[in-house]
């Protein structure tokens, strides 16, 4: 009975510390609401639009008077010959990214931490990341320019140096495309990648590299055995979001560099879901891809997350 009693007693303790700790920290507490609110409206409401996928939806008839047509529109998605061919761009390029544009943010932190000259460090920090400011329309268009068979600039460096006898056609030729795309995103988003790992390296206490030192070990043993063991949580956390996300090719970019005659290597998921739910009306469809696509990825995310778990032992939960 006494125990009980006491039990009860340190229950009802524990409600007011943090009735009493919710009351002195009101002030934080509610500069959290509009971020919920946000949240609600723009991430859970609009999940009620999924019906749609089940359904042969009409804008006319709206959500209730639709007629429902349960897996049809999944299986459509699956039989559709076309869909092998952009499965296959999403995964070479995501992949491609995954094995280049992952590492490459990471090793250039380490780089720029390794710099001692304060003013070359950041004068490098500021060049790598202005590219990631400018909108996909204008850096892609100033890829496109300098890709150009006509007066374009690598091409005109190709053939000044005797490299190429005549223009290359790098965006009307689909076997480019693939590279293209990986090192135009690689140039964007090199620098402004780099600044988690750079803020992670910085909170590395300086005593253990002393210590690494001290034991005589050189800057690559350093960099092997003290920076990059204290950046694995941030580096593997990136890893699980890279490897949940390898449907996703970045839609902005895709669309400003395709064209008619790169459509065969640079068709992908996002382009393809936009083009049946937008141009061709087809809501329904594009809806039941793009669920499929989220099912996909809430299980690699589940998958990778385990993995690292059992291997690191490190993971997002």
């Amino acid at each position: 009975m006494d125990v009980d009693m006491s039990q009860s007693v340190n229950i009802q303790k524990r409600k007011t510390n943090k009735f009493a700790r919710f009351r002195r920290q009101i002030g934080l507490q509610t500069m959290v609401v509009p971020g919920l609110m946000a949240l609600l409206i723009f991430s859970y409401l609009p999940m009620f639009g999924i019906i749609i996928a089940f359904q042969n939806y009409e804008v006319a008839t709206g959500f209730f008077n639709s007629q429902f047509v349960g897996l049809k529109n999944f299986q459509s998605f699956l039989t559709d010959p076309k869909v092998y061919a952009t499965l296959r761009n999403t995964i070479s390029i995501s992949f491609l990214g995954l094995m280049i544009n992952f590492p490459a943010p990471i090793i250039f932190a380490i780089l720029l931490n390794e710099l001692r000259n304060g003013a070359f460090k950041r004068i490098t920090q500021t060049i790598s990341y202005l590219p990631h400011f400018i909108s996909w329309v204008i850096y892609g268009g100033i890829v496109i320019r300098l890709l150009a068979v006509d007066g374009g600039l690598l091409n005109m460096i190709l053939l000044n140096t005797g490299l190429t006898q005549s223009p290359v056609y790098f965006l009307n030729d689909p076997g480019y495309f693939y590279g293209i795309m990986i090192t135009t995103s690689l140039v964007k988003g090199l620098g402004f990648g780099s600044i988690i790992y750079l803020a992670a390296i910085s909170g590395v206490d300086m005593e253990v590299y002393e210590a690494a030192i001290i034991d005589g070990a050189g800057r690559f043993r350093r960099i092997w055995h003290v920076t990059l063991p204290a950046i694995m949580g941030t580096l593997v956390i990136f890893l699980i979001f890279q490897i949940s996300g390898i449907l996703n090719t970045g839609f902005d970019q895709v669309w400003v560099l395709q064209n008619a005659l790169n459509i065969s290597r640079s068709e992908v998921l996002d382009t393809y879901i936009y083009k049946m739910g937008i141009a061709s009306m087809r809501l329904s469809y594009a809806s039941a891809v793009g669920l499929t696509k989220s099912i996909i990825a809430l299980i690699l995310l589940v998958m990778a997350n385990y993995v690292s778990n059992k291997v690191t032992e490190k993971g997002i939960f």
